[in-house]
């Protein structure tokens, strides 16, 4: 051939970690990541989930302070603020700007409708005020303090939420209400998921009777109604325990009946992972059963346990929540989203208050965001689920 063909193969040293070695366009970063450092910039692509970790972050955050953000103590009442609605926070006052603040509320009662009407004076400015001194409290019932994040000024008010049939703050309540309706979600799902580990690893890795004693166990529970149980059971807790003592109480009840369907996957995952030659190897070596399904076999499915978690928690919630509103969970005086709710069913009260129906919006915002992280988390962890 008169023309022979140029190749295009480098005579420079050969670098196994440059980009155009590779042909996979990965830098070093990439390459020595740890697996932990691949899942989390992962996860941060899934923009959806990574604002609901914002988002629960800050409102698990938000039930350590409750006592500093809350603008009044949970149980303040002010009897002439009956019912009120929210009050609207101002800047500018006849085209000057003042910054936050609220005007003077009057109310007076309308002997016609029996109701409570509220009208702004506008010659009455109540600045809002920032890192004050309010009501005084007892900071997760221990240390007393009066230290608040915003509290109104002397004389005035600062519903922005509105009040209730008492007259306590609404925002204070609801923020209150987060520490028990969100904090029963995450021990719930903790002890229940402790015992779906435990009997669906002893199912699975065992299997033969153990397998047939803990399927029939779970039948069993599954075969009952839900919720009329939930009601039989959270109507047996003595009324004469203390409210904490209740709370636990119906927090180990969530958790005892929500375990069966975790269990099953962890069964059925064990049943086909234990087969396997790495698992066979392990045991060969001497490995005791335990060690061989916390190291070998749950890492191998960490996704859907994750995935299956972050379903529990708001599922927790939301069995909390529907207890309460039908005066079979937590009652007064705690305070949970779901006691809150259980107010508004008067159906008069929601068509003349509809401000009492704001704790079904943190509801719904606390069970998209698990929901959105658990898909987020599924698939930063498992990129092929």
């Amino acid at each position: 051939m008169d023309n022979p063909v140029t190749h295009y193969v480098s005579d420079a040293p050969f670098d196994p970690m440059a980009d155009d070695a590779t042909g996979s366009g990965l830098s070093d970063k990439y390459l020595n990541a740890s697996q932990g450092q691949l899942i989390w910039w992962r996860f941060k692509r899934h923009r959806v989930a990574y604002i609901a970790l914002f988002v629960l972050g800050l409102s698990y955050f938000s039930i350590i302070v409750t006592e500093f953000l809350a603008p009044y103590n949970l149980h303040s009442r002010h009897t002439d603020y009956i019912f009120m609605p929210p009050q609207q926070v101002h800047l500018f006052h006849e085209g000057s700007f003042l910054g936050p603040f609220v005007y003077g509320v009057d109310g007076e009662l309308n002997l016609d409708t029996l109701l409570r009407e509220y009208s702004e004076d506008t010659d009455r400015i109540y600045p809002i005020r920032y890192f004050c001194s309010g009501d005084a409290y007892k900071f997760w019932g221990l240390i007393k303090g009066d230290f608040h994040l915003i509290c109104p000024s002397e004389g005035g008010t600062l519903f922005l939420l509105g009040t209730d049939k008492l007259g306590r703050d609404m925002a204070s309540r609801l923020l209150y209400g987060g520490r028990i309706s969100l904090t029963v979600g995450i021990i719930g799902v903790g002890l229940s998921f402790f015992l779906g580990l435990l009997f669906g690893g002893l199912a699975g890795y065992f299997g033969g009777r153990t397998d047939n004693i803990i399927q029939r166990v779970i039948e069993i529970l599954q075969s009952l109604p839900h919720l009329p149980l939930w009601m039989a059971l959270a109507a047996a807790l003595p009324v004469i325990w203390s409210p904490i003592v209740i709370y636990f109480g119906l927090t180990i009840i969530l958790a005892l009946l929500a375990w069966t369907g975790l269990a099953r996957a962890v069964r059925s995952k064990l049943l086909a992972l234990r087969e396997e030659d790495f698992c066979v190897a392990a045991q060969l070596m001497g490995a005791k059963p335990g060690r061989i399904i916390s190291y070998h076999l749950l890492p191998n499915f960490m996704s859907h346990l994750i995935a299956s978690v972050t379903l529990a928690i708001p599922s927790m919630i939301l069995a909390e929540t529907a207890l309460s509103f039908l005066g079979l969970g937590l009652k007064a005086p705690i305070t949970s989203w779901g006691v809150m709710l259980a107010e508004a069913q008067n159906i008069e009260a929601v068509a003349l208050f509809p401000w009492i129906m704001l704790p079904m919006l943190p509801v719904v915002i606390v069970v998209l965001g698990f929901n959105f992280l658990g898909d987020g988390l599924r698939d930063a962890i498992d990129p092929h689920s």
